[in-house]
């Protein structure tokens, strides 16, 4: 990895938290953390840019013991911004919502054992039944399929636990999900935003925000999901892959990074 040039001026970093920051058992590497937070400490603007929701990413935040003053979450659908009187120290900055009726019928037409959730704007989680227990937080209510079209979402998470990952790419691709945009986890799980809200639509609001020019941002991450913030960072800053991701999402950075299992993160964040 080439180092960055040096300079006092801050960077903004954006983070993905699963397969990056995190281990897929949610371990977090001693180097990592302390790298994280002697970043911040040296004034750049560290923060996480994830499909996790809000209530699943507020904690980690905490654990990587940094105080950004936004975080993006729900893959761009909601920013949150610091606020001292919020319960949790953040607030609602931004939200987009979708109709998921359209998008979860044509779904379950396509994957008929599939189980499914949506996240509303208040970042309660509905789900179907036989939902994934690890994957729900404490703000969630089992709702039929018929209540669950009606709700007005951020994200929609489809999980098909009888399909591998690469049947599954070919049934999401016979889908043509022309109105949202989607990604892949880490297994069988599809996340859909609204239509033209990703990570990146995200953190251009908060780097408009913040002043940084775009130069100065750096992008770490290794899922589909990161493709568009990488796009977007790799325009003009930085756009790392960690070691571990799939081709096309490094093909899509402009360096790659050790995996998350070698602490590729410290690695990256070092070179500012």
């Amino acid at each position: 990895m080439t180092a960055a040039p040096s300079s006092s001026a801050p960077w903004l970093v954006a983070l993905d938290i699963d397969g990056t920051v995190l281990h897929e058992d949610s371990s977090l590497s001693d180097i990592v953390g302390a790298e994280v937070r002697r970043a911040a400490a040296d004034g750049h603007e560290v923060m996480l840019a994830t499909g996790r929701s809000s209530v699943h990413t507020l904690p980690v935040v905490a654990q990587l013991g940094i105080t950004p003053e936004y975080v993006v979450c729900a893959n761009g659908a909601v920013t949150l911004k610091r606020d001292p009187d919020a319960p949790l120290g953040y607030r609602q900055e931004h939200v987009e919502t979708f109709d998921p009726g359209p998008v979860l019928t044509t779904i379950r037409s396509h994957l008929a054992e599939a189980v499914f959730a949506v996240e509303d704007d208040d970042g309660n989680f509905m789900y179907t039944d036989s939902f994934p227990q690890a994957a729900l937080g404490e703000q969630t209510r089992l709702v039929t399929f018929e209540e669950m079209i009606c709700i007005r979402a951020t994200r929609v998470v489809v999980v098909s636990p009888d399909h591998d990952m690469e049947d599954f790419l070919q049934v999401v691709d016979r889908m043509g999900l022309h109105r949202v945009s989607y990604s892949i986890g880490w297994t069988a799980w599809l996340d859909i935003a609204p239509d033209g809200v990703n990570k990146a639509t995200g953190l251009e609001r908060v780097r408009s925000a913040l002043g940084i020019p775009r130069s100065r941002v750096m992008a770490i991450g290794d899922g589909r999901n990161d493709l568009d913030m990488f796009r977007w960072a790799g325009e003009s800053g930085r756009a790392v892959a960690m070691g571990q991701a799939p081709d096309d999402v490094i093909a899509a950075a402009t360096e790659v990074t050790a995996s998350v299992y070698d602490d590729g993160v410290a690695q990256a964040l070092a070179t500012l």
